[in-house]
C-alpha cells in the first residue's frame, strides 16, 4: 500500500471532503460527520491533520477501525512528510504540570480520600467534570457517601465482639465463585485516559498482581482487547455492559468477550437515559474558542450534556426483561443486572434465573434523590430471603457507590453483600499516581481491613451477620438541600459531608506535611 503525503491529506480539510491522520493512518470521514456522536466541528477542527491527540483520551484505539467502513481506510501517512508541531502549552496546563510535580510522595497518602484531593488539584478541568459530576443538583452522590458515615449523624453503627481470637484474619472472598484477594471489585469507569495516558491498564495491571477482580466499561479509553491483553494468565475480568441499539453489535461483543475468557457480564439498566451532569454540561465547549460544542451537528441528541453524551447516544432506551432470555441465549457467562433499587425488580432478577444484581444508582449520576445501594440492600435481602435460605450461593447481592474506607465494606457485607464495587476511589488513584496508586489503594484496604475485623471481632468475611452492625438509622435523611455552588466547588463531596480532617477542597489543615505543602500551590 502505496504512503499518502501529509501534503495531500491537508488538501482535504473541509465538509465536503475530510480526511484526518489518526495514530499514523489516514481516513476518510466525510460521510461520518453528520453521524459523530460528538458532533461535526469537533472533527472538522482536525480536517486535514493529525487527530491523534484529540482522540486518544475519549475513545479506544480500535473505534475507528471499527465503526468506519474499509474502503475509509485510506492508508498509512508518509511520516516524513508530517510536520511535527510542536506543542505550546496554555498557562493552566503549566500550572496543572507544576501541581503534578509538587504531588506529595505516595507514601504519604494514607486514605482513599487523599488520592481524590491530588486528582481534582492535577486534572484537567474537563477530565474532573466528567469524573466528580453527578445528576441535577448531586444529592444523590452525597447521599452514597452518607449512608455509611456521615459527620454528626453516622447512620451504620458497628456491635463489635470481644474476646475472640483474631490473631489472624482472612479478608480473601469468591466473587461469582472466582476468587479474590478483597472483598471488593473494582467497578467500571468510563474514559481512564482523560486522567492518565495508560487509562484503564493501570487497574488491570495492578489487579492482575493482587488477584483483585477488574470489571471492563464498555467506554473505556482503552480498547477491549488492550485490556484483556495486559491481564495476566488466569486473572479474572468481568464486563460492563452498555446494550447497543443494534443487538448484532452487541452480541458480537459480548460473544467475543466470552471468547476471551471474560466471566461474568454486568448489564447496566439503570441509564435509559442519562442523567443532567451539569458540572460536564458546563464542559460543552472543549476549547477556548468554543467551537466544538460536543453536539453541535447531531440532530437526533442534546447538545448541551458534555462528554457523557458525546461518547453514549448509542444506548438503547428499549431495554427491557423481555430482552433477558436472548441474552442468556448468546452467551454462557454469569448475568448480571448493574442498577437495581427496589425489591420487585431484585426479585424479578431472581426469578429469570440470573447469577445476581448491583444495587446502585450509577454514582449518583442517573436520578437525583434516588436511594443509596447501601440503604436498599436491607429491603432487598428481606425479599429475597422469601425465595428461600439466605445467603443464597447461587444469587450474589453486590453494592457500589460512595465507599471509601475498608469499614464501609464490611457494614455492607455485614447487611448481606456478598462484595462491594469500588469505581471513583480506584479511578483517582490512577489519576493521581498511575499504577502505583491503583497498588497503594489496595493496600489501604487491606490496611483497613485487618484493623476493622479484629476491631469487630470476626476472622473471616463469612463471619460477617447482621447482628454486628446497627443499622437503625440507615434511613434517617436529614439536611440534603445543597447550596447552589455545583460548579464553583471544589470537590464533588460538600463539606458537611465530608470526614474529617477534609474541608470543603478536600485539603484539610490537618493533613500530612506534604499534603498541607501542596495545597499552599493550588
Amino acid at each position: 500500500m502505496s504512503l499518502i503525503s501529509a501534503q495531500t491529506v491537508a488538501e482535504h480539510a473541509s465538509s465536503k471532503s475530510c480526511w484526518i491522520i489518526v495514530h499514523g493512518y489516514v481516513y476518510d470521514v466525510t460521510e461520518f460527520l453528520p453521524e459523530h456522536p460528538g458532533g461535526s466541528k469537533i472533527i472538522l477542527k482536525y480536517a486535514g491533520k493529525d487527530a491523534t491527540e484529540a482522540y486518544d483520551p475519549i475513545h479506544p484505539p480500535d473505534a475507528i477501525t471499527t465503526h468506519l467502513p474499509k474502503h475509509k481506510h485510506l492508508g498509512p501517512v508518509d511520516p516524513n512528510t508530517v510536520v511535527k508541531v510542536e506543542k505550546v502549552l496554555t498557562e493552566e496546563e503549566k500550572k496543572r504540570q507544576e501541581l503534578v510535580a509538587a504531588r506529595p510522595p505516595i507514601d504519604e497518602i494514607v486514605n482513599l480520600h487523599d488520592f481524590e484531593a491530588v486528582a481534582k488539584a492535577i486534572l484537567p478541568p474537563k477530565a474532573w467534570a466528567y469524573y466528580s459530576s453527578a445528576s441535577d443538583d448531586e444529592i444523590t452522590i452525597r447521599e452514597n457517601r452518607a449512608a455509611y458515615q456521615r459527620k454528626h449523624i453516622y447512620r451504620i453503627w458497628f456491635r463489635p465482639r470481644i474476646l475472640r481470637d483474631v490473631s489472624v484474619v482472612n479478608w480473601s472472598t469468591t466473587i461469582l465463585g472466582y476468587r479474590s484477594s478483597l472483598p471488593v471489585y473494582i467497578s467500571a469507569t468510563a474514559l481512564g485516559k482523560l486522567g492518565h495516558p495508560d487509562g484503564e491498564l493501570n487497574l488491570t495491571r495492578a489487579a492482575g498482581k493482587h488477584g483483585v477482580i477488574q470489571m471492563i466499561p464498555t467506554l473505556a479509553s482503552c480498547s477491549f482487547d488492550e485490556i484483556v491483553d495486559a491481564a495476566v494468565p488466569g486473572q479474572t475480568l468481568f464486563l460492563q455492559l452498555y446494550v447497543n441499539r443494534d443487538r448484532e453489535i452487541t452480541k458480537r461483543y459480548v460473544q467475543h468477550a466470552e471468547k476471551r475468557g471474560v466471566k461474568a457480564l454486568f448489564i447496566t439498566v439503570d441509564a435509559p437515559q442519562l442523567g443532567r451532569r451539569e458540572k460536564d454540561m458546563r464542559m460543552k465547549f472543549v476549547d477556548e474558542s468554543g467551537v466544538a460544542k460536543v453536539q453541535e451537528g447531531d440532530s437526533g441528541v442534546k447538545k448541551d450534556e458534555g462528554v457523557a453524551r458525546a461518547i453514549s447516544s448509542f444506548i438503547d432506551p428499549s431495554l427491557s426483561w423481555k430482552d433477558i432470555p436472548w441474552f442468556k441465549s448468546i452467551t454462557n457467562m454469569h448475568i448480571v443486572l448493574k442498577g437495581v433499587a427496589t425489591p420487585q425488580d431484585a426479585l424479578m432478577a431472581y426469578d429469570y434465573g440470573l447469577a445476581g444484581i448491583v444495587l446502585s444508582n450509577h454514582g449518583g449520576r442517573q436520578l437525583d434523590t434516588a436511594r443509596s445501594g447501601v440503604e436498599n440492600l436491607i429491603d432487598i435481602v428481606a425479599a429475597l430471603k422469601t425465595r428461600g435460605p439466605w445467603p443464597n450461593p447461587r444469587f450474589a447481592v453486590f453494592v457500589d457507590g460512595g465507599v471509601r474506607r475498608a469499614s464501609d465494606v464490611l457494614k455492607a457485607i455485614a447487611l448481606g453483600a456478598s462484595a462491594v464495587g469500588v469505581g471513583r476511589a480506584f479511578m483517582y488513584s490512577f489519576c493521581a499516581y498511575g499504577q502505583e496508586g491503583v497498588e497503594k489503594a489496595f493496600q489501604i484496604f487491606r490496611d483497613e481491613l485487618e484493623m476493622n475485623m479484629r476491631l469487630i471481632g470476626v476472622r473471616s468475611i463469612d463471619e460477617l451477620t447482621p447482628d454486628l452492625v446497627d443499622a437503625s438509622g440507615l434511613h434517617a435523611h436529614v439536611g440534603l438541600t445543597p447550596t447552589d455552588n455545583l460548579y464553583n466547588s471544589t470537590c464533588t463531596l460538600r463539606a458537611e459531608f465530608i470526614p474529617p480532617p477534609f474541608t470543603a477542597n478536600c485539603l484539610g489543615t490537618d493533613q500530612p506535611l506534604a499534603l498541607a505543602q501542596f495545597r499552599t500551590k493550588l
